[in-house]
């Protein structure tokens, strides 16, 4: 597969088959994606990968969590501005629509967010962590790898989904995986393959016109 075909082809995936991942597979893939750029060549990312009974066991725990957690961060900003406060609104009336969810319907949409707690059914996942010394140069670092990591992902006939909603969660995966305290949790990556049958997975979101984002400066 050429790197365009795997980028144009990329896309985060809401609903997957239990159909199993092999370790062996996923330890490759995070091998090839540690060559992923980095500033100063820290590489930053720590990745702690949960599969097959450990999911499971996982989950268990998740359920089971009763203590109140501290987000790692926000996700987005509090007073999230134009353009982007739009592009955000559509992306999830996209996606309600392809569900057959009313906005108004706050059941429902609760229900559909909660499945990010579950990786959406993936059977396989990994919570990149972050050392809390580090700052957004850094930061940027974790996003070239994990984006490597979708990439040759694809590759080999696996999707995946990014999820910085697992930053909501810091204390109770930390807890399970025995991340010591001076890792973050940035975000985690549900890893398996597509439910070609969930409408969800319908859902190709849309991109701005160059226009809008870059600019060719000429002086």
């Amino acid at each position: 597969m050429k790197v365009s075909d795997a980028v144009k082809q990329r896309k985060c995936i809401r609903a997957f088959v239990d159909t199993p991942v092999e370790n062996g597979l996923i330890k490759s893939l995070l091998e090839k994606s540690a060559r992923a750029a980095s500033g100063g060549n820290l590489q930053p990312w720590r990745i702690f990968i949960i599969n097959n009974e450990t999911m499971t066991s996982f989950l268990e725990h998740l359920a089971a969590w009763n203590s109140p957690e501290t987000p790692s961060y926000d996700v987005y900003p509090k007073n999230l501005t134009e353009p982007y406060r739009s592009s955000r609104y559509k992306v999830a009336m996209d996606m309600y629509e392809l569900l057959k969810i009313k906005m108004e319907d706050k059941e429902a949409r609760m229900k559909q967010l909660l499945k990010n707690f579950e990786f959406f059914g993936a059977p396989a996942a990994f919570f990149c962590y972050v050392d809390r010394q580090m700052g957004p140069p850094q930061w940027s670092d974790l996003g070239m790898f994990l984006q490597t990591f979708m990439l040759l992902a694809k590759e080999e006939g696996l999707d995946t989904c990014p999820q910085e909603a697992w930053a909501t969660r810091p204390e109770s995966v930390s807890n399970f995986v025995e991340a010591n305290e001076e890792l973050m949790l940035f975000c985690g990556m549900a890893i398996g393959y597509i439910d070609t049958e969930a409408p969800v997975n319908q859902l190709v979101t849309e991109r701005e016109p160059i226009e809008v984002w870059a600019k060719f400066v000429e002086k």
